[in-house]
């Protein structure tokens, strides 16, 4: 006889989503059970952002051991072992995992089934022979890689985004498909621990970032040997005895890359797969067949069901942080809620690209001419120069008042900058407010400061300004 559970929540997928989405929900004293099918911890801890960042961390140090010089301090060529630097990312992972662990979950309260979900009906899903009858279902079960219709591609072997850093030998040349985030990290940390790279793109690299921020990291990456294909397709792939054939078609000329391997970093769709959507009453996107249907509030069409994480297309741990704060306050408190727009964004190249807000591109879009753009480059900040990184810019989007709407860094230590950025941002903070703040000397910090200054100063330069202060003089 199967066992059957009746939780106030059951939320299938302990990726970060799933996993924010329990605890929450249990800190609130409602009753849990998480499924999971795989690793608990999802695809950032496993597969995603934490190992990723380990392997740049490794590829950083391959890199500053050949920049020594320029410090005057040289030592011989880097020495890559790839068994070793698997071994890096997976003390990381292994560090970082006891905070998933069913051990620390069931501490909490929360009762982890492992297993299928899938749903019988529109209140009650089976993993296994266990039904689980809901009052609320959070679906966080993530998303995977897309593999396109290339010719030729299923007869090699690949790797893709969620597999690659499990590799623990050295590359000779790996040829990269795709444009986003992902290819571009793993493209500069493969070439920084010598392997050959080409990125094959079927349009701009880095699309929906600020082109003039994208723009700069992009060139430090091709600087450094990756060699950059944008606007092109693969139009077939070949299996040879030594290596794979890679056609490439860049819209004038015909390419054939001799690739040792391939790297498939493109497009990414929710896994939905097994979960039976349609005996819950779930509907897709008609535009979008692979996206669920939600509301603001990311409700499914099952008004007991809602979705959080990369399910929902973020792809992003704090939008998922903040989607499963709206998703509990909904379903386990019953209030209107909705995910907060305010997310950094964080592109892990070096120099890293970080934002928040509008860009200059969406400003320009919602707000016409009514908005103002401030600038400074790393190459006037201190520390930048001590540290010879001063290869970098950082930008404030403001509105007619002044009100920050949007920040964008690329550079080092973007990632802190911008969080001081959403921090005021938050706060309802104008431009010229952020001259008044107090940072340590020297430090990247005071990019905001200076930020804050040249916008009070373009203030003072305004037509306005001038005719008041023209008219006080007259008058006074």
């Amino acid at each position: 006889m199967a066992d059957i559970l009746t939780p106030d929540l059951c939320v299938i997928g302990a990726g970060s989503g799933g996993l924010a989405v329990a605890e929450l929900a249990r800190a609130y004293g409602a009753s849990v059970v998480l499924v999971e099918k795989g690793t608990l911890g999802g695809n950032a801890l496993n597969t995603g952002a934490v190992p990723a960042k380990a392997l740049a961390a490794a590829a950083a140090h391959a890199r500053n051991v050949r920049d020594g010089g320029q410090f005057g301090v040289t030592v011989e060529e880097a020495r890559v072992n790839f068994r070793r630097v698997h071994d890096h990312i997976e003390q990381v992972i292994a560090a970082l995992s006891p905070a998933s662990a069913v051990s620390r979950l069931g501490a909490l309260g929360i009762d982890v089934v492992k297993g299928t979900a899938r749903f019988i009906n529109r209140r009650a899903v089976v993993v296994g022979d266990t039904e689980i009858r809901a009052r609320r279902f959070v679906i966080a079960t993530g998303a995977r890689s897309v593999v396109p219709a290339i010719a030729g591609v299923d007869g090699v072997p690949y790797f893709t985004a969620d597999t690659i850093l499990d590799n623990t030998r050295k590359l000779t040349h790996l040829v990269v498909i795709g444009t986003g985030a992902i290819a571009i990290e793993l493209a500069q940390a493969y070439a920084r621990l010598g392997t050959e790279v080409t990125v094959i793109g079927s349009g701009a690299f880095l699309p929906g970032l600020d082109p003039e921020l994208a723009a700069v990291a992009l060139k430090r990456v091709a600087e450094e040997g990756v060699r950059l294909v944008p606007n092109a397709a693969v139009t077939a792939i070949q299996s040879r005895s030594m290596g794979i054939g890679v056609a490439v078609h860049d819209g004038e000329t015909d390419l054939l890359l001799d690739a040792s391997h391939i790297l498939i970093a493109g497009e990414r769709i929710p896994n939905l797969d097994g979960l039976d959507l349609a005996k819950a009453g779930i509907r897709l996107e008609k535009s979008r067949p692979a996206f669920l249907q939600l509301t603001a509030g990311l409700r499914t069409t099952n008004a007991h069901v809602y979705a959080v994480g990369d399910v929902v297309g973020s792809q992003s741990v704090p939008a998922a942080m903040g989607q499963a704060e709206a998703v509990v306050r909904s379903a386990v408190l019953g209030a209107l809620a909705r995910p907060s727009g305010l997310v950094p964004r964080l592109v892990s190249t070096d120099p890293a690209i970080a934002e928040i807000g509008l860009t200059e591109t969406t400003a320009r879009t919602k707000h016409g001419v009514s908005f103002r753009v401030t600038r400074w480059a790393f190459a006037d900040n201190d520390q930048a120069r001590a540290a010879r990184q001063t290869y970098g810019l950082a930008k404030l989007v403001t509105d007619r008042s002044g009100r920050i709407i949007g920040a964008g860094v690329v550079g080092a230590g973007a990632s802190e900058l911008v969080a001081l950025f959403s921090l005021a941002m938050s706060a309802g903070m104008k431009a010229g407010d952020l001259a008044s703040l107090t940072v340590p000397y020297p430090s990247v910090a005071e990019i905001a400061v200076r930020l804050g200054a040249e916008f009070r100063r373009g203030e003072l330069q305004s037509p306005l300004v001038k005719y008041w202060a023209a008219l006080t003089r007259l008058l006074g």
